[in-house]
């Protein structure tokens, strides 16, 4: 069966030539994959004939919904999907005075294995398809009637393992006949795969690269995340140095603030020492417990951040959303996989 959802426009067109169908039939059924129908009987400007044809060569699989939570504290909405190999992922559906954000997985599981994440445990399953990152951001916005503005790709999932099933996703989420969502609006997530942020920069996307960094020094961070032992703190900043002067965007750096582990004087000044003349932004991330973890949130976020600004690093305290529905990554997954919910 033909994944038809996970094609651009160019290759859809290509496939309906081969189908006999003139090239305009492509985009009406392109523009309909993309308003979230699920399934093609939903097409109801093409011939029945037409209809039975898709429906006998192409597979659609809409996630269902498997459990939703709803913040009574702040609106935001967990979704545990059930795909259509019987997996579960997870897309959290934030409310900002900016605009409404979706976090979505990229992977069912990870194998970057990093200590305070809930995501890793189990280790990675598979990778997700184009068509499984879309929906997504499409069925989240159906089922919660609220409009999506900015994506992250944050959620389960190493974005940068899933390399070139995220390109084609970005592909498809910027076209003009799909959710014309502009790179400007998304963010990508990595722990910092230097090869494949080399490889990023050579597309010279819009979009926000956010490093997943966490600690300044090897010996914490190759401790709290397994991926720097192959690569270390000083090839990760000379990527993303890379990075910048080839695309001139700006890099943000994520830092789970967890006690006692990364949130010493001598790792801030060590972290503005690493940004020193590259522009950046560090986001400090209140840590969320996760119960397998030995890991518990640091008490000096905001000392940690007045010691970065003191030396010029901008940095911000990202806001706590969700606490009360399991709203950090991989914790809703892990619970249905333990039989909890």
């Amino acid at each position: 069966m033909t994944d038809i959802k996970s094609m651009n426009l160019a290759e859809m067109s290509a496939y309906f030539k081969e189908l006999g169908e003139p090239a305009f039939r492509a985009r009406q059924v392109f523009q309909w994959l993309h308003r979230g129908v699920s399934s093609f009987d939903e097409m109801t400007n093409l011939s029945k004939a037409l209809r039975e044809k898709l429906a006998a060569a192409c597979v659609l699989c809409p996630p269902r919904v498997e459990r939703r939570q709803v913040s009574a504290q702040d609106g935001t909405i967990k979704y545990l999907w059930r795909l259509g190999d019987g997996n579960c992922i997870e897309t959290v559906l934030m409310r900002y005075h900016h605009g409404n954000t979706v976090c979505i997985s990229s992977q069912v599981g990870c194998r970057m294995g990093c200590a305070f994440c809930a995501s890793t445990l189990g280790g990675k399953i598979r990778d997700l398809t184009p068509a499984e990152m879309v929906d997504q951001v499409l069925f989240t916005q159906l089922d919660s009637g609220v409009p999506v503005s900015n994506i992250v790709l944050m959620g389960i999932g190493e974005p940068l393992d899933n390399f070139d099933t995220v390109l084609r996703f970005l592909e498809l989420v910027n076209s003009p006949e799909g959710l014309n969502i502009g790179m400007r609006h998304i963010s990508l997530s990595t722990c910092g795969l230097t090869e494949k942020i080399d490889k990023l920069a050579d597309y010279q996307l819009q979009l926000t690269l956010s490093v997943s960094l966490h600690a300044p020094d090897d010996e914490t961070r190759s401790r709290i995340m397994p991926v720097n032992r192959g690569i270390g703190v000083e090839q990760l900043f000379a990527a993303c140095r890379r990075y910048f002067e080839k695309t001139g965007r700006r890099i943000s750096y994520e830092y789970a603030m967890i006690d006692g582990v990364n949130d010493a004087d001598w790792q801030a000044d060590l972290l503005a020492r690493h940004l020193k003349g590259t522009p950046g932004h560090v986001n400090l991330i209140p840590l969320n417990h996760v119960e397998e973890s030995p890991l518990k949130p640091s008490r000096r976020v905001a000392a940690f951040q007045k010691r970065l600004e003191s030396h010029g690093v901008t940095a911000t305290v990202r806001r706590k959303l969700g606490g009360d529905i399991d709203a950090s990554c991989g914790q809703l997954r892990r619970k249905q996989i333990q039989g909890q919910l």
